[in-house]
């Protein structure tokens, strides 16, 4: 039995030696040189002490070309399920799980809107897309024939096809829809007014659309089916967001501008960005990039630097369209039949069999609602009109920006960057700063966005785009900063629906207060800031909802009591940010959740937005009729109180001293294979890590229902235009993908911490060198 016990032993160790050493052999290559026979000369690959290539070339054609190739070293199986994804393609590498994923894409038309985007690009554009397509390919020969591919590949059982421009486009499609999406909201309001009194529907609401009846009567009068097992992880995180701002020289230590951004998207390992430095006679620029796409697309070069917030405008509308009963690809418009574009996009299935399937396109866009429900009634269907399934040139504003030197020629880039819209802040070394809410925006015949409309009518629709000179703008402000965190970016005044569904304030509002009180600021203080904890959600309403508790019971003094006494800062080691956030996470849930089928309630938009505004009416003596049903805001505030306690006390026991937000607020950065095995997960996601911040404060960590901190800041970067010879990243969990990489997992701690890495855009770059030879 020993015996048998120990050649099994023997055998694990072989087995795990054959894995150790399989994986190393797919390690990239840094140091010495290689062959890269589509180079025209040399070109130099610095990897600098956490990971970042430096990329210096003799040309524009070898940089993008080293571009492609480094980056596909690195991310190469990242960068194969990104466009597989976004082309509605996964299926045919993960099987059947992924089929609906993957109708979803092809019924949005990510590839197709980047199909046809293409043949909007300058010469110039298109020649910097070929040659980084040109340096994938050439990775993707070498590492197939030297059986280097990364051990991903392997595990799925599949090798990557060779790399077209398109691919690069389709990602940047996929971006647009991770941040630019509001038919969610559109559907759920649809849904509400038919199954909720005026009065409750109202509620449901940011802004109720009075002046709209005839929208509304179209909604009731046409019914469309929302609820019945929609997957709601299709959907992007609500505020995709970011926190941004731009100082003047006036109010900072070295008399230049400071400038400041960290954008919002989902936490993974390996990260959404990738960190690198570009140099060739023609430029010199550094920041970051989504992997599969050449250029930098944030950060800076030696005379401005710029960054972005998501604006989330309503981009996206969704049409009742009524079908012909004798022909489904037949749609009512203005009394007539009107024949829809059919694509036919059969759905290849790993070991399984071909699903064959159907997109059809209005002349709104396509028809979304057989995607989204298992069983619809062919009475009436949603199709969706939105920007980014327009051709759009954002690759080319990309180019521009990475060239431009001063606040004209990068404005002019601004334009070609078309979906999504973004808050673009900006600073030069000529001393402006200055912001411009980019991208498209429609205007509407009518109507604002904020509920379906009839399709078989001309009077809907859009007629055109908010004008680039008049999206809203500032160039040096006499305040002396500016600053976005998705919060509402323009007045009553202005005369242009941009979207009635902001972000929450309190970013805003703490980044304004911080930049307010100082005319000595300096970079440590802007990484100071991305970092701050302190929560002004709490200081709005905390008080008030004590007070309402208070008066309903005297159950809860003690806890009451902490609350009171609590500084409002959202630190790892306190309980009360923990008691706090989940007695607000827990309010809609109270009120509302009973009234809602499981799916419509996980995807209805803006949960604490709408119970926030219950709460201020209430507390103003206003209460609606959701609370007054629920016997008012005292009970409300209580019952959900209690239960938020009775779910910590069960997961950390009655001691409250024991409690610590950290214990459920801790870092993951999952990989996207560790889903699929404890093991996987084992070796793929680096270990959970205790954070504070939350959703609302400066420092972003927002969590998902079991406490895992899956989305945040994705890059920090803070530049001083008093020396752009460097600026100042944090890029979570690092740069590479691969797992026996150095820069897999290694700036998690920096992430927790705030500790920023320098990366150098002028002088020598230290660390492990390639050079890529021709020959």
């Amino acid at each position: 039995m020993l015996g048998v016990v120990g050649a099994l032993v023997v055998l694990a160790i072989i087995a795990l030696i054959f894995v150790n050493v399989f994986i190393n052999k797919s390690k990239p290559r840094i140091e010495g040189e290689t062959a890269v026979s589509i180079l025209d000369d040399r070109v130099s690959v610095i990897r600098d002490e956490i990971g970042v290539p430096h990329i210096k070339a003799g040309t524009d054609a070898d940089l993008y070309r080293a571009q492609g190739y480094v980056q596909a070293q690195d991310r190469m199986f990242q960068m194969d399920l990104s466009r597989r994804q976004a082309s509605g393609r996964l299926a045919e590498v993960v099987g059947d799980a992924a089929v609906d994923t993957d109708k979803f894409f092809r019924a949005f038309g990510l590839r197709n809107a980047a199909e046809k985007s293409w043949d909007g690009y300058n010469e110039e554009a298109k020649q910097v897309l070929e040659w980084y397509a040109e340096g994938v390919n050439a990775y993707i020969k070498e590492a197939k024939a030297e059986g280097t591919l990364s051990f991903e590949f392997a595990l799925l059982g599949y090798e990557p096809e060779d790399w077209s421009p398109t691919d690069s486009l389709a990602i940047g499609k996929y971006m647009a829809y991770d941040l630019g999406g509001n038919w969610s909201t559109l559907a759920i309001r649809h849904w509400a007014l038919n199954e909720f009194s005026e009065n409750k529907a109202r509620e449901l609401f940011i802004d109720y659309p009075e002046n709209a009846p005839s929208i509304i009567e179209a909604n009731l009068k046409q019914k469309v089916k929302v609820a019945g097992d929609f997957d709601s992880s299709v959907i992007p995180p609500e505020f995709n967001g970011s926190n941004n701002w731009v100082v003047s020289g006036d109010k900072t230590e070295s008399g230049k501008p400071l400038l400041a951004d960290d954008p919002h998207l989902g936490l993974s390992t390996p990260s959404i960005w990738y960190q690198m430095h570009l140099e060739s006679p023609k430029q010199n620029v550094s920041g970051v990039i989504f992997a599969g796409i050449p250029g930098i697309i944030l950060g800076h070069n030696e005379k401005i630097a710029w960054g972005v917030t998501n604006v989330g405008p309503d981009v996206q509308d969704l049409y009742i369209e009524t079908p012909n009963p004798k022909d489904a690809h037949q749609f009512l418009y203005e009394g007539n039949w009107e024949q829809a574009e059919v694509r036919n996009e059969p759905i290849k299935v790993k070991d399984g069999k071909t699903e064959e399937f159907e997109v059809v396109v209005t002349r709104h866009g396509p028809i979304i609602s057989n995607v989204l429900y298992e069983e619809e009634d062919p009475g009436a269907l949603f199709s969706m009109q939105w920007t980014a399934l327009e051709p759009t040139l954002e690759l080319q504003a990309i180019l521009g920006f990475n060239k431009a030197s001063n606040w004209e020629e990068f404005e002019t880039a601004l334009e070609d960057f078309q979906a999504p819209a973004q808050n673009f802040v900006f600073a030069s070394t000529d001393g402006t700063i200055a912001y411009k809410a980019n991208g498209r925006i429609p205007i509407r015949k009518m109507g604002d966005g904020q509920l379906p409309v009839p399709g078989d009518s001309a009077e809907y629709g859009w007629e055109g785009y908010v004008p680039f000179g008049e999206l809203p703008r500032a160039v040096n402000p006499e305040s002396g900063f500016i600053a976005t965190a998705n919060n509402k970016v323009v007045d009553d005044t202005y005369k242009y629906h941009i979207t009635d569904f902001w972000a929450q304030p309190y970013r805003y509002e703490r980044i304004a207060e911080v930049l307010e009180s100082s005319d000595n600021l300096t970079k440590e203080d802007m990484m100071a800031l991305q970092m701050d904890q302190k929560n002004l959600y709490a200081a709005e309403f905390l008080e008030k909802m004590i007070a309402a508790v208070r008066s309903e019971t005297d159950n809860f003094d003690e806890l009451l009591s902490m609350l009171e006494e609590w500084d409002q800062a959202d630190g790892l080691d306190q309980a009360e940010p923990l008691i706090f956030h989940q007695w607000i996470k827990q309010l809609p849930v109270t009120l509302l959740a009973d009234e809602f089928p499981e799916d419509v309630f996980s995807m209805l938009p803006g949960k604490n937005h709408i119970t926030d505004q219950m709460m201020r009416d209430a507390f103003a003596g206003r209460g609606g009729a959701w609370v007054s049903e629920y016997g008012g805001v005292g009970k409300w505030l209580t019952d959900a109180f209690a239960e938020s306690i009775a779910q910590i006390e069960e997961e950390f026991g009655n001691d409250y001293e024991d409690w610590k937000w950290g214990e459920t607020h801790q870092l993951t950065f999952p990989h996207p294979l560790a889903g699929a095995s404890p093991v996987f997960a084992q070796f793929l996601n680096p270990a959970p890590v205790p954070i504070g911040g939350s959703n609302i404060t400066v420092q972003a960590a927002a969590s998902d229902a079991e406490g895992n901190v899956d989305h945040g800041a994705s890059w920090r970067f803070v530049a001083d235009l008093s020396d752009l010879s460097s600026a100042y990243h944090i890029v979570g969990p690092g740069q590479s993908g691969h797992m026996k990489s150095a820069y897999f997992h290694d700036q998690v701690d920096d992430w927790v911490e705030g500790r920023y890495h320098e990366t150098v855009l002028t002088g020598d770059a230290k660390g492990s060198t390639l050079i890529l030879s021709p020959e």
